[in-house]
């Protein structure tokens, strides 16, 4: 009985032993690390937020990178990157050598919280521009006005960024300053997780707004390679033939005007432009198809472009910081095409972008236009977008 209990008792050990060492192997599985597609394992993690007037060759050479390096990473870099939009606030990584030394060998600067621009300072230099994971997550919100879309939304505790996307597709159809008690609205939208962090929404795909009983659907739709646009149940667009802005803003900072004091030269004059106030390097794109006549500066208009879109319209952006590089006299460009940067160039106060708008050879309020409609579906892309639409329709529906 004895021997028996003692087999036991070692058997009962031999086991846990075993399960420990089991487990202390699984523990052990080697799981490669990662930084921005780059095996780090090897490496030394530097993480960090560029400073106030921090430039790339001052943390460059901080991690002992020299400045015929700098020198020649920089040239590599032009086009590709320009290394002057470095702004402070913005996180960057460094993967260092493993030793004494600490040598910088990448260098990777996050422009927004999606892409990136990696500085491979290894002995083949080169820099490259990379996208970090994200994962869609499809949602939908719906709310009953009782004053505006912007308090309805904000007390559903809805993105403020989903209010002006819903508010810019629907700029053109309806009038926001005569929203009413009773009105309503239905969207399904997108929103955007990196490693499992909310990152903002991204495309509304669907959605319907009922103003003065009368409902208004705008459904996504991307024919073929082109961009993506919004279209009602007919196919026909949303947008007109030119887009509402031409920079994703912040606010409107200043509307078009006869008669206003000059925030600079405290002079009352017209204003016969709209300013919208956005970061500093936020890209500008023109509002529509069209020729560049003038991509220069003056005292007053800081860095502008202007461009001719037809025998009538004709617009300009003033006050960038950069104009794009490419873009000049005689070049064609397309709707929504960057041509420059957000900046506070010549008699400006802040960062903004001022758009002027022309036709037939006089200035006018955009706003106040009857524009020209943007094209419809695509007859060979109808049937398809109809299939789309009905999917869409029964979502929306559905809330």
């Amino acid at each position: 009985m004895k021997k028996i209990s003692l087999l036991l008792v070692v058997c009962f050990l031999f086991f846990i032993l075993f399960v420990k060492k089991e487990k202390k192997e699984k523990k052990e599985v080697y799981v490669p690390k990662y930084e921005y597609g780059i095996l780090a394992d090897s490496f030394k993690v530097v993480k960090d937020i560029v400073k106030t007037n921090q430039t790339l060759g001052e943390i460059l050479y901080f991690y002992h990178i020299d400045h015929p390096q700098i020198n020649k990473i920089v040239k590599i870099a032009k086009s590709t990157f320009d290394v002057r939009r470095i702004n402070a606030g913005q996180n960057y990584t460094l993967l260092c050598s493993r030793d004494s030394i600490d040598k910088a060998k990448f260098f990777i600067y996050e422009i927004d919280p999606i892409n990136f621009v990696v500085f491979d300072l290894t002995k083949d230099m080169s820099v490259y521009h990379g996208q970090k994971e994200v994962e869609v997550r499809l949602k939908k919100a719906k709310g009953d006005i009782n004053t505006s879309l912007w308090i309805t939304m904000e007390n559903k505790g809805l993105s403020p960024r989903l209010t002006h996307e819903l508010s810019t597709i629907y700029a053109w159809t309806i009038d926001f300053f005569k929203i009413q008690k009773g009105d309503a609205f239905k969207v399904y939208y997108e929103d955007r997780y990196i490693d499992n962090k909310y990152i903002g929404i991204g495309k509304i795909i669907a959605s319907e707004f009922i103003h003065n009983n009368k409902s208004y659907f705008a459904y996504y739709y991307k024919e073929n390679n082109d961009r993506g646009d919004y279209f009602n149940e007919k196919g026909e667009t949303l947008r007109k033939a030119f887009l509402m802005a031409p920079v994703d803003y912040k606010r409107i900072s200043s509307r078009y005007s006869k008669n206003r004091k000059h925030p600079v030269t405290g002079r009352w004059k017209g204003h016969f432009g709209t300013d919208y106030a956005a970061a500093t390097g936020t890209p500008i794109w023109t509002t529509a198809d069209g020729v560049v006549v003038k991509a220069s500066y003056t005292r007053n208009n800081g860095n502008y472009v202007k461009i001719k879109h037809n025998s009538t319209y004709t617009t300009q952006y003033l006050h960038m910081s950069k104009i794009k590089n490419g873009i000049k006299k005689n070049v064609k460009v397309k709707q929504g095409q960057i041509i420059g940067y957000v900046g506070s160039t010549g008699l400006a106060t802040g960062p903004h972008v001022c758009y002027r708008f022309w036709k037939n050879g006089r200035q006018v309020d955009p706003y106040k236009q009857k524009l020209p409609p943007g094209d419809p579906i695509k007859k060979e892309n109808y049937n398809n977008f109809m299939i789309v639409k009905d999917s869409l329709s029964r979502l929306i529906s559905a809330q």
